[in-house]
């Protein structure tokens, strides 16, 4: 089925109204909040969402209950992935979502579903600082992941996350690597890959929109990393894996 016709029809709309989407970089730092278990951020977050929930989210239905709940399920489904790269079991963190989203089904009142967000996004979060807390990582580390989560969207060194936590850097690269697993660099470089696929595959920004928002000096660059470390360019792996978490989703009832 062609959509072109109905896609300019709809994008001429939202050009005369002046509707501008959810800026993708604020988007994904409230995922990141989640998956880092800052609740209070999350909070925070939760006030501002409640406060202009319908500013910048298009309308998925004509049914404004229907349509909060299509938000709530896509929503949810993007938190549930996110919380599993960050460390939550893939079992729980599915059926977590799929008990939201089944209560999510059971509201009968647009504002019902708001709180309900509210509820979730805390409850997810709650798991995920009790995860952080048990992994028993050092609190110039914890610091430093939560560093590079909320600026995903600058050309990020180690220089940098050692002057945020006023260590050495030398020092930073040796607790870092022992307690991760992993150099700061190759983090950084694995963390915006990460959410660059979550960007992919719900979402359909621009691909030059997602290298920018994340801090690459090009989409060429961008192209490069990814591929370096998935193997394949990021639009194969939007048109790969977007049709098989759509997929997944209708077969499990999402």
């Amino acid at each position: 089925m062609n959509t072109n016709r109905e896609l300019n029809y709809r994008l001429f709309i939202q050009s005369e109204e002046d509707f501008k989407r959810t800026e993708i970089r604020s988007e994904f730092a409230r995922y990141d909040d989640i998956k880092n278990g800052d609740i209070e951020k999350v909070r925070k977050n939760i006030i501002e969402i409640k406060a202009h929930y319908y500013e910048g989210k298009g309308m998925l239905s004509d049914n404004l209950l229907r349509n909060n709940q299509y938000h709530f399920a896509i929503g949810v489904g993007i938190i549930a992935r996110v919380c599993i790269d960050g460390g939550m079991k893939h079992n729980i963190a599915y059926t977590l979502s799929d008990i939201y989203i089944r209560r999510g089904d059971k509201c009968r009142e647009p504002q019902e579903i708001i709180e309900l967000t509210g509820t979730m996004m805390l409850d997810f979060a709650g798991r995920m600082a009790e995860i952080r807390k048990d992994n028993g990582i050092s609190l110039h580390v914890r610091r430093t992941v939560d560093y590079i989560y909320s600026n995903l969207h600058t050309p990020l060194t180690l220089k940098k996350a050692a002057e945020h936590e006023r260590l050495d850097p030398s020092y930073l690269s040796k607790l870092f690597a022992k307690e991760m697993g992993i150099p700061v660099k190759a983090y950084i470089l694995k963390a915006k890959i990460t959410t660059a696929k979550n960007i992919l595959i719900f979402s359909d920004f621009p691909i030059a929109d997602i290298a920018d928002s994340l801090g690459f000096s090009s989409q060429s660059a961008f192209a490069a990393a990814f591929r370096k470390i998935t193997g394949i360019t990021p639009l194969q792996y939007r048109n790969r894996y977007s049709d098989e978490y759509s997929l997944r989703s209708d077969e499990s009832g999402k």
